[in-house]
C-alpha cells in the first residue's frame, strides 16, 4: 500500500512539475533552425540576458512568428534596449517577448504608427486591450531587425510568467543542439576576512588551471586557513555557432557535500542589478572578466541558492579539503573543478594594512562629500559595503575613487558654476572621463541656478564640460531641389560629438512626419508609404538638439510625384 502511494505521489509530482513548463505549447518564433549567439541569464553589463538570442543568418526581415495564441498586451518602441518590440500574452498566463524588430506585421505596424502620429513621437509604449490585436500560433507578427541596443541582426525572444519574471526558454522546449561541455576559463579564490589567508596572501589569488582527460579540470593545491570563498569564469559554447554563451547551473562541493548552488531558471527584473555583486567587480572593471562568486554576502539574488554557510568555506588548522565546482550547460554537459585545500597556519602570514583615507563609506548611511565646489551625495544602500573612499577635488574635477566598487543605486554630484560667466553656464554639462584618453562622456545633468546636478551610476572621474558646437545634419539619399519619385525613404545623419543627441523634429509642409532615429548609425529614416505627402513640391524642415539646448536647422526642398 505504502509502495502505491509512493508511486502515485511521485507521478503527481512529475506532472506538477512538468505542468510548470508546458513542452508542447510554444512554438519557436523563427522559421529556421534555432542558433543561438545569446543564453538565458548571461552575465551582461550591469544585468541578466532575460532571453535568447536566435541568429538570423545576419540578415534582417525574416517573418518572426506568434509562438503561441494570445493577443497582442504590449508595443514597445525605443531607441535604445529593445528597439521594437512586441509583447503578446496567452491563455495560461505567460507573456512571450519578441526584441529589435525592423517592424511590426500590417495590422500592428497601422495600429501603432497611428499612436506615433498622434503623440508625435517615435518612441512609444501601448497597451492594447484583450481582443484589439489578437494573434494566432504561428502567424506572422513582424519581421526581425537590428533596432535598439543589438550588437547585430537576431531576435530576442523572452518567456515570461505571470508576474513578469523572465524565465529561460529552453524549460519550454525550445532550444539548440549542445553536445559540448561548459569551459572553465580561470578560477579563483578570496580571503573573506583580515584572518583569512591563501598560500600565505591576505588577497585574492587567481589558481593555476589545468585541464583533465574527459573534460574537467584540476588546479594547483592551496594552503589555506580562515573563512575563504571560491569564484569562476566560465562560458558554454552550443554545437551551431561558436558564440561564448552562459551556463545553467553552477553547484560546488565540499567534502562530497554541496554547499552552494547558481540556478539560472528565472530572475526579476527588480533584481538583475545585482549582477555586480555576484561577480568580483574589482577584476570585471579592471579586465572585463566576469568571475561569479560562490558564495554569498549581502547579495538578495533569487538565482543564488545557498545550502552551507552561503558558501563560505571554513578552514582550520591541519584540516584536508576537496572543494569541487560542477557546471552544467541546459542539456547537462558538465564540467567538474577539483581543488585540494590544506588547512595550514602561516606564522609569518600578515594582512596588507588597508589604505585608510578620511572619507569613511558606512553603506547603511546617508553620506555627503564635499570640497570647494563640489558636492557628492551618497544615499543609503548606495554600495553593498563599507569602504575608504579616495576623494580628490581639483578645479572643476573630482576623483570618486576607482571604478572597483559596485553601486545599487545612482548617486548625486552637484558643482557650483557661479564662477562661469553667466552667459556660458547653459553650455556646461557633467562628463565622466572614460578610458585611457579620458574621453568626456555625457552624464545626465539638470540646471539649478548656479549649479549643475548630475545624476551617476559609476564610481571615477567626473568634469565640467562645455558644448557649444550644435549637432551636424548631413542628408544622405537625396539633394536640395531633387526629384525623388522613386525613393522609398528619406536617410539623413545627425551627431553630436560633445554633449550628444537630445530630441529632434521633422515636418514636412508643415505636418510632422515620423523620422526612425537609428543611434548606431546616427541616421534618420522617413518611409513615404506612411502617406503624409500629396504635393509635388514639399518643404522638409529637420531640427536637432543636442543635450546642452544646441539647435540645428536642415531645410531642403524635394520634388515627387
Amino acid at each position: 500500500m505504502r509502495i502505491i502511494l509512493f508511486l502515485v505521489f511521485f507521478i503527481s509530482f512529475l506532472s506538477q512539475g512538468q505542468s510548470n513548463y508546458p513542452q508542447d505549447y510554444f512554438s519557436a518564433p523563427l522559421d529556421i533552425p534555432i542558433v543561438l549567439s545569446g543564453t538565458f541569464a548571461e552575465l551582461r553589463s550591469n544585468h541578466f540576458h532575460s532571453g535568447m538570442d536566435i541568429k538570423t543568418q545576419n540578415r534582417t526581415g525574416l517573418h518572426v512568428l506568434a509562438s503561441a495564441n494570445g493577443y497582442v498586451s504590449r508595443i514597445k518602441v525605443s531607441h535604445w534596449g529593445y528597439g521594437k518590440a512586441l509583447y503578446i500574452t496567452h491563455p495560461n498566463g505567460y507573456t512571450t517577448v519578441y526584441g529589435h524588430l525592423s517592424k511590426f506585421a500590417p495590422e500592428i505596424e497601422a495600429y501603432i504608427k497611428k499612436r506615433q502620429y498622434e503623440q508625435e513621437s517615435y518612441e512609444i509604449e501601448d497597451f492594447p486591450k484583450a481582443g484589439v490585436l489578437n494573434v494566432t500560433q504561428g502567424s506572422l507578427i513582424a519581421y526581425s531587425g537590428n533596432t535598439g541596443g543589438s550588437g547585430g541582426p537576431h531576435l530576442h525572444f523572452e518567456i515570461r510568467d505571470k508576474e513578469e519574471r523572465p524565465m529561460n526558454p529552453m524549460l519550454f522546449g525550445i532550444d539548440s543542439p549542445d553536445s559540448k561541455n561548459p569551459v572553465i576559463k580561470s578560477i579563483y579564490v578570496f580571503p573573506l576576512d583580515d584572518t583569512s589567508f591563501i598560500n600565505g596572501k591576505n588577497s585574492k589569488q587567481k589558481l593555476l588551471l589545468a585541464p583533465l582527460k574527459g573534460g574537467d579540470y584540476t588546479t594547483e593545491n592551496i594552503d589555506a586557513i580562515g573563512h575563504i570563498g571560491f569564484g569562476i569564469e566560465t562560458i558554454d559554447r552550443l554545437d551551431l555557432a561558436p558564440n561564448s554563451n552562459g551556463v545553467y547551473n553552477i553547484q560546488s562541493f565540499v567534502n562530497g557535500t554541496q554547499n552552494y548552488e547558481l540556478d539560472f531558471k528565472r530572475f526579476s527584473f527588480s533584481e538583475t542589478k545585482y549582477i555586480n555583486q555576484l561577480i568580483d567587480y574589482e577584476t570585471y572593471t579592471t579586465s572585463k572578466k566576469r568571475i561569479q562568486k560562490l558564495f554569498k554576502i549581502n547579495n538578495p539574488l533569487s538565482i543564488i541558492k545557498p545550502l552551507v554557510n552561503d558558501g563560505i568555506v571554513k578552514v582550520q588548522d591541519q584540516m584536508s579539503m576537496v572543494y569541487k565546482i560542477r557546471v552544467s550547460d541546459f542539456k547537462s554537459n558538465s564540467s567538474w573543478v577539483t581543488i585540494h585545500i590544506n588547512g595550514k597556519t602561516d606564522s609569518l602570514a600578515q594582512a596588507e594594512a588597508p589604505i585608510v583615507t578620511p572619507y569613511f563609506i558606512n553603506a547603511n548611511q546617508t553620506t555627503n562629500l564635499k570640497e570647494g565646489r563640489v558636492s557628492v551625495d551618497f544615499y543609503k544602500d548606495t554600495f553593498y559595503e563599507d569602504f575608504y573612499m579616495d576623494f580628490e577635488v581639483k578645479n572643476d574635477t573630482v576623483k570618486l575613487h576607482e571604478d572597483t566598487k559596485a553601486t545599487k543605486k545612482n548617486f548625486k554630484i552637484t558643482f557650483d558654476v557661479s564662477h562661469y560667466k553667466e552667459a556660458d553656464r547653459s553650455k556646461l554639462y557633467i562628463a565622466q572621463l572614460i578610458g585611457h584618453n579620458q574621453k568626456p562622456s555625457y552624464t545626465s545633468t539638470k540646471h539649478e541656478g548656479n549649479f549643475l546636478v548630475g545624476n551617476a551610476k559609476n564610481l571615477g572621474i567626473y568634469t565640467i564640460a562645455s558644448d557649444t558646437v550644435a549637432p551636424t545634419i548631413k542628408p544622405v539619399n537625396f539633394k536640395n531641389e531633387q526629384w525623388i519619385s522613386n525613393h522609398s525613404e528619406l536617410k539623413i545623419k545627425i551627431s553630436d560629438d560633445a554633449s550628444g543627441i537630445s530630441k529632434y523634429r521633422a515636418t514636412i509642409n508643415g505636418k510632422w512626419i515620423l523620422m526612425e532615429y537609428e543611434y548606431k548609425n546616427n541616421t534618420l529614416t522617413y518611409h513615404f508609404s506612411d502617406d503624409i505627402i500629396s504635393e509635388t513640391k514639399n518643404n522638409l524642415k529637420l531640427i536637432v538638439t543636442d543635450n546642452v539646448g544646441n539647435n540645428s536647422t536642415f531645410e531642403a526642398l524635394f520634388y515627387r510625384k
